[in-house]
């Protein structure tokens, strides 16, 4: 798997509000998964979640995640990113939840008083396919 910069084309992919899902592992050993909201930012990946998501506990037990983004009408145009959570705050002031309902709704977050909490993904490595073909990997 890809390691260092991402390239151009898949840094505009991730940019788009693409579908996504996140991956994190049970304490189990088991994953987890889970459809998502995020956003692409400095070559990181901003997560949200109430408290009362699993996946916030398995976030704060194993910080190791994976996130996989894909276009809603072309499934194999997707990116795969492996990580680790490098950072977990709350999001009192609902900054960052309304960033990802106004991407993806075009309007703030609608549940007011939830308890919400941020979490900063820092990518290791990535694959991804481009419909036709592996993304391109050329020097950025």
């Amino acid at each position: 798997m890809p390691r260092g910069p991402i390239p151009a084309a898949v840094q505009s992919f991730l940019a788009q509000p693409n579908i996504a899902v996140v991956a994190t592992m049970m304490p189990s050993g088991f994953p987890h998964t889970a459809a998502t909201w995020y956003d692409w930012e400095d070559g990181r990946v901003l997560l949200n979640m109430d408290e009362s998501r699993r996946r916030l506990e398995y976030m704060r037990l194993n910080p190791k995640v994976a996130v996989t983004a894909m276009q809603e009408d072309n499934w194999s145009m997707q990116v795969s990113l492996m990580g680790r959570v490098v950072s977990i705050a709350p999001d009192t002031s609902m900054r960052d939840i309304d960033r990802l309902a106004v991407r993806y709704t075009g309007e703030p977050f609608q549940r007011r008083g939830q308890h919400r909490w941020s979490a900063w993904v820092e990518v290791d490595t990535w694959y991804g396919w481009s419909g036709s073909g592996s993304w391109p990997r050329g020097a950025e």
